[in-house]
C-alpha cells in the first residue's frame, strides 16, 4: 500500500470511528431523553462530551492528513435508534432497560475502536493514531464497566 492510499484509509477509517461516535452521542441523548433520574442524565451527559472531545481529537487528526471529517452517523445506528423509538412507543422505559440499551451502544463502540486498533493498513508505523485510537478505546472501556455496574444495579433495585 503506497503512501497515499495508507492516508486515505486512515481518513475513512477515523471518519468510520466519529460517526460511529456520533451514535454514541444520539443514543446518550435518547438515554437522557428516556429517564427521569438527574443522577443518570448527569452520567449520560458526561458521555456525550466524552464522544465530542474524542470527534473533535478524531477531526483535527483527519485534517492533519489533509482529509475532510464525516458529519453523520452510521447506517446501523440509524437503524438501532430507529429501532430504539418503536420499542420505546409500546413499552415502559426503566432504567434498566434504558441502561441495557446503553451497554449494547458502548459494545458497538468498543468493538469498532478494536477493529480499527487491529487494523495494520490504518497503524502502519503511526504511533500517533495508535495513541489517539488507544486513549479513546481505554476510556470506551472505563465507560462501558460503569454502564454495566448501573444496569447491575437498577436490575437488582427492579
Amino acid at each position: 500500500m503506497g503512501t497515499l492510499q495508507h492516508i486515505q484509509h486512515q481518513i475513512s477509517a477515523l471518519n468510520d470511528l466519529i460517526k460511529i461516535n456520533n451514535d454514541r452521542i444520539t443514543g446518550y441523548q435518547k438515554a437522557v431523553d428516556g429517564t427521569a433520574d438527574t443522577g443518570l442524565k448527569t452520567v449520560f451527559e458526561g458521555y456525550i462530551d466524552q464522544s465530542k472531545g474524542y470527534v473533535n481529537e478524531l477531526n483535527d487528526y483527519i485534517h492533519q492528513l489533509g482529509g475532510s471529517p464525516a458529519d453523520g452517523t452510521t447506517l446501523s445506528g440509524k437503524f438501532y435508534h430507529a429501532w430504539m423509538d418503536v420499542k420505546s412507543a409500546f413499552t415502559k422505559k426503566d432504567n434498566q432497560s434504558v441502561l441495557s440499551d446503553c451497554e449494547y451502544g458502548e459494545d458497538v463502540a468498543k468493538s469498532a475502536y478494536r477493529k480499527a486498533l487491529d487494523d495494520k493498513e490504518l497503524i502502519w508505523e503511526d504511533e500517533k493514531v495508535v495513541s489517539l485510537l488507544t486513549n479513546h478505546f481505554n476510556g470506551l472501556k472505563i465507560s462501558h464497566d460503569a454502564i454495566k455496574a448501573l444496569r447491575d444495579s437498577a436490575k437488582q433495585e427492579a
